[in-house]
Parts: structure tokens; sequence; C-alpha cells
């Protein structure tokens, strides 16, 4: 189905969760090259290696983790909205939240890598605002990005708010 395709039909589509799969997939493939250091635990028998920022859909898989986990990134959905203007196509959209976290020694390079996790994201959404035919980023509505002042050492943490049109659920009529 072609973005704004309304005449296609949906059967059981899970459609804002196919969002946040195909925004992973996205999400992975723009900052793959992006790597980072991790911080060693108590556990770690030797040092971790640098890596990319590992990409999460609503949740890490343990809450609990979430500085063991740096440098992720965590897309979930906010609110969604359907509507229909009288005589015009339904419209669908959603609200989605993207949690970045990252971890470093230094302030400095902790915040300067914070920014550049974020803007190699926001970039790469500005270049291709439709994800698989399907989702597209409502230019209209913006992005915005926060980073959280109250980072604390040695992990650093923002966000960034995007608003998707979604295929809308076209309405079965009985004759």
């Amino acid at each position: 189905m072609k973005f704004g395709d309304c005449s296609a039909e949906l059967e059981d589509s899970m459609t804002k969760r196919d969002l946040l799969v195909v925004l992973k997939a996205f999400t992975e493939e723009a900052t793959k090259d992006l790597i980072m250091p991790v911080r060693m635990q108590k556990e770690d028998k030797e040092e971790p290696k640098p890596r990319a920022a590992d990409v999460y859909i609503m949740r890490l898989h343990k809450s609990k983790d979430s500085e063991k986990s740096a440098p992720h990134i965590i897309h979930s959905i906010l609110t969604g909205r359907d509507a229909q203007e009288q005589g015009d196509y339904p419209q669908a959209s959603t609200l989605v939240r993207s949690v970045f976290a990252v971890y470093h020694d230094d302030e400095q390079e902790g915040s300067l890598m914070l920014l550049d996790l974020m803007e190699r994201m926001r970039i790469a959404l500005l270049k291709q605002i439709v994800l698989d035919e399907r989702f597209m980023l409502d230019f209209y509505e913006g992005i915005d990005t926060i980073i959280y002042p109250d980072n604390i050492w040695p992990y650093y943490a923002g966000e960034m708010i995007t608003q998707w049109r979604i295929p809308a659920i076209i309405r079965e009529v009985n004759a």
C-alpha cells in the first residue's frame, strides 16, 4: 500500500506497531557508524567494546538496565488520533517519543556525543520523511528535541518528539 492510498484495506494490521518496527530499522541504519563507549559493569570480565546505539521499541527489556544498556534509543508511541472531516477521507496520526541515552566519562564529550546521536537521527528523518511508503513524518508539526539539562554524569539523555501520518482505517459500511 502506498502512502495516502485510502482505498486499501488494512485487515488486522497493527499500524502503530509497524511504524515502530520500520522506525527501528531506519534508526539502526542511520546511526550504525556512530560508535560510542560502553561503561564497564561489575559483572563484566573485560572492557566492553564501543558500539553503535541499540534501538528498542516501546521500552527496554528491563527498565533497571537503562544505565547498562547505554548507548541506546527507545522509540515509543505516546498518542494517536483518528479523525474524518465531513466529505473527506479519514486521517490517522500518532506521536512518537524517542529517548536517547549515551555514556561517557568526560562531561563535555558525553554531551557532544548525545548531540551527535540526536542530530544524526534528526537529519536522517528530515532527508527521508516517508518510511516504508506508509508512514510520513508530519513536517508541519515539526520535530521537537530536548537535551535534558539535569543529566547525571557519566550518562547523558535527551528526547525527540515526532508526529507521523499513518494509514487510516477505512470504515466498513454494511449495505
